[in-house]
């Protein structure tokens, strides 16, 4: 049987649109332990496209972060990986660490989402600029300071010249995460990885570094997988979403269709517990999805969302895990009752 066959044809790698510069198709990522193993991303695909944001969003262990670790070959080597990456048609996984090397940082680069921790405390941030950029590129170090000059000023740093000696404990949490961003396109990657990106900023800063990934995006017409929980972050700055959970993608459209006319109760859920300006006196009171996520060790037989979702029926969506589906042009589902539920699909 074709690997590919259960795929809608949409997401098969042969009918992708020639300009998707990332293909990941039925990705599968599992951990040994002691209780069993973790089904931490199962059958996961997705592309991402030229000059393109992706946002991917989903509850914590979801699988979202996991997804773009096994992208980069940044996974633990007990990790057991499955499917297929390719960046520009060809193949990433099974690549040795070396190999991988010339594309991490300069090809594909990554903003993780604690930058405290990312960044090397010892060493002053501009020199870890000057690293970045030196090992991929043949430039002098003289050359090399003034880039990393000019990408601290580019992503909104104050007195660039001075801040290029400070260490990371004298920035503030936001400068930490331009810092943190000026590293990862200091050699114009032509994919950006930002996970969590604007995670324990407030909202002020957080739409300063948005207004900078943007920015970024206009000048190296670089593409962005923007990895979030934050539905909000998404809607300001997505193309198309990928909602994930308990480690499979559960919808996949375009960023107004995911957020005015969802086609999984998950992804509804998720949008009704956002506060709304424009709701009724009587109904301000947040919507909350019942119950908790599933473990990945146990996952159930059916539909991973089963167990809380108000349209689930028994004998249907208790049974065996759904695929992804279109159920609207480029808008894919993989709920079983999508045409019962909204009945806009008929």
């Amino acid at each position: 049987m074709n690997e590919f066959a259960t795929l809608p044809d949409i997401l098969k790698p042969d009918a992708r649109s020639r300009d998707a510069l990332l293909e990941v198709t039925d990705l599968c990522v599992r951990f040994p332990s002691d209780d069993g193993v973790v089904h931490a991303v199962e059958h996961v695909s997705f592309s991402v496209h030229a000059n393109e944001t992706l946002g991917v969003v989903g509850e914590s262990g979801s699988g979202k972060s996991v997804t773009s670790m096994a992208i980069l070959g940044l996974l633990p080597t007990y990790a057991l990986v499955s499917g297929s990456v390719k960046f520009r048609g060809e193949e990433l996984l099974g690549r040795s660490d070396k190999a991988m090397r010339s594309i991490r940082g300069d090809k594909i680069a990554m903003i993780f989402q604690d930058a405290l921790t990312s960044l090397n405390p010892v060493f002053t941030v501009g020199r870890q600029i000057v690293e970045a950029i030196v090992v991929h590129q043949r430039i002098t170090k003289d050359a090399a300071k003034q880039r990393a000059i000019e990408l601290l000023e580019l992503v909104g740093i104050p007195n660039p010249q001075d801040r290029f000696d400070q260490h990371p404990h004298q920035f503030s949490g936001g400068m930490r995460q331009r810092a943190m961003i000026a590293m990862a396109i200091a050699n114009e990657p032509d994919v950006l990885i930002a996970d969590e990106p604007t995670t324990a900023l407030d909202v002020t800063i957080q739409a300063q570094v948005l207004d900078v990934l943007e920015r970024i995006r206009e000048r190296t017409n670089a593409s962005i997988m923007l990895i979030t929980h934050d539905l909000g972050v998404v809607a300001g700055v997505a193309d198309r979403v990928m909602v994930m959970y308990a480690g499979h993608q559960v919808e996949v459209g375009g960023v107004d269709e995911i957020f005015y006319d969802g086609k999984h109760p998950y992804t509804r859920g998720l949008l009704e517990s956002l506060p709304r300006l424009d709701r009724r006196n009587g109904t301000d009171q947040l919507h909350r999805i019942k119950g908790q996520p599933p473990s990945c060790v146990h996952l159930p037989p059916g539909c991973a969302f089963n167990p809380r979702c108000p349209h689930a029926l028994p004998g249907l969506c208790d049974d065996t895990p759904p695929l992804l589906r279109e159920v609207a042009p480029f808008h894919f589902s993989t709920c079983l009752r999508a045409e019962d539920i909204y009945p806009e699909l008929r």
